[in-house]
């Protein structure tokens, strides 16, 4: 015992000694030791599922594949908590993490305080844009500005349709297919609405992020509430009004939907509960609906008057500005980690959320997923229908002017024009302090 306790000594000084030559000689740092370097990645929840052990589990097989990198991962609430907690911590003279998950409309805002810091020499040297490619263009679209890109995709989603299969079925509706436009899905909720009020035809969220969902209606008319620079924006068309009073009409005007806000948390609750026969909410809850469910679940498109539209949404990676060099270098494999095929396509198979890129849905377990449950295709093929989510300076109180407008006309306090049109004037005047 005592002779083994010698050997190793020795061995570990012998090595102590050795990278202490290779420092002194100027060895490179492929054959010196490498220093620790602990890095803090804060992310939200915005869907109900396993998210923290899905998180852990990756951070685990990092580390195993980069020792001497350690990764401490930070729950940081929802999307605003998040950008919140960075924003102060960076005012008041704190150390930001080193990677945050955040909205990817969230750029403008990050940029603008001087928070985040952009990938452009680390994606050269992967490959630059044979390395971008790889990426679906409307994931990138909220990843550039000003001739940088600051951000690689992460969990990224757009609004569905969910609906319930065998409800369809006992309406006499196809359950094959869900409505292809306003129209159809205001007579689908009808036939699915039961009178007692233990059934709604359709509940669409209205909290939280109420312009999120809405984007869907204006969308699906032919429109978007995007401008055409991130100091302007556009509320007040005829399209947007229209689809507000659609929105306004499912509640008010049909009965298939109940009046008030309608509570985000509540809607996945609500479908596999059976009080909601079609709900819209994130492609990211479908993994947690449908471990849920006892019935038959499909998956469509949102919709508008003219078709299928949606936003795109939820979270890109970011490095922030300010960390050290090496904090840098770790943080950029961390990052090429969690956007990587098998990654995006094991948190897509587990969450519901798109992966990153086409070649995830070519890995070896995403097509024996897709095979068994084929509504998981569904996000992904519609990514032909959607547009840019709402992005501008000061985002989360040009996106709070708009949200206010749906919710005014959704509890009868304003009408669709009046309410918008004064949102656009908000959003206007905040955003004229802004060049471009």
């Amino acid at each position: 015992m005592i002779a083994e306790q010698w050997r190793r000594l020795l061995a570990a000084s012998a090595t102590a000694v050795l990278a202490a030559t290779l420092s002194a000689c100027g060895g490179s740092a492929a054959t010196a030791a490498p220093s620790a370097v602990a890095l803090t990645f804060y992310y939200p929840v915005a869907v109900p599922g396993p998210i923290t052990q899905l998180i852990d589990g990756y951070i685990s097989k990092f580390e195993q594949q980069n020792p001497g990198i350690t990764v401490k991962p930070v729950l940081s609430g929802g999307y605003p908590d998040t950008l919140t907690k960075i924003e102060t911590t960076i005012k008041g003279g704190g150390t930001p993490p080193d990677v945050a998950v955040m909205l990817s409309t969230d750029l403008y805002s990050l940029v603008d305080s001087n928070a985040i810091q952009p990938l452009d020499s680390q994606i050269a040297a992967a490959g630059g844009n044979n390395y971008l490619n790889g990426f679906y263009p409307a994931f990138l679209a909220n990843s550039r500005y000003q001739g940088h890109v600051w951000s690689l995709p992460f969990q990224r989603s757009t609004p569905v349709l969910y609906y319930n299969r065998d409800m369809f079925q006992a309406a006499g509706l196809d359950p094959t297919k869900g409505p292809a436009n306003y129209q159809e899905m205001v007579a689908d909720a009808q036939k699915l609405t039961k009178p007692d009020g233990s059934t709604w035809g359709i509940e669409i969220s209205s909290d939280g992020i109420p312009y999120w969902l809405f984007q869907s209606f204006v969308i699906g008319n032919g429109a978007n509430v995007v401008g055409s620079a991130p100091n302007q924006v556009s509320f007040d068309t005829p399209q947007v009004v229209s689809a507000l009073q659609d929105f306004a009409d499912l509640s008010a005007k049909y009965h298939v939907m109940p009046s008030g806000i309608l509570q985000w948390a509540n809607m996945p609750n609500d479908f596999v509960a059976g009080k909601a026969a079609m709900i819209w909410h994130s492609s990211g809850s479908l993994a947690n609906i449908l471990k849920q469910a006892k019935f038959n679940v499909g998956v469509s498109y949102t919709v508008g008057e003219q078709g299928f539209g949606a936003p795109t949404g939820g979270g890109n990676l970011y490095m922030l500005k300010g960390i050290p060099a090496d904090h840098q270098a770790a943080a950029w494999k961390f990052i090429q980690f969690m956007s990587s095929n098998d990654i995006q396509a094991d948190w897509s198979m587990h969450t519901g959320y798109i992966a990153a890129s086409p070649a995830a849905y070519q890995t070896a377990a995403m097509k024996a997923y897709l095979a068994k449950t084929p509504q998981a295709s569904v996000a992904p093929d519609g990514i032909e229908y959607a547009k840019a989510e709402l992005a501008a300076h000061d985002n989360a109180q040009v996106q709070k002017f708009l949200g206010d407008a749906v919710q005014a006309v959704l509890t009868g306090k304003s009408d669709p024009s009046s309410a918008l049109r004064s949102a656009q004037q908000q959003a206007t005047q905040l955003l004229s302090a802004f060049k471009n």
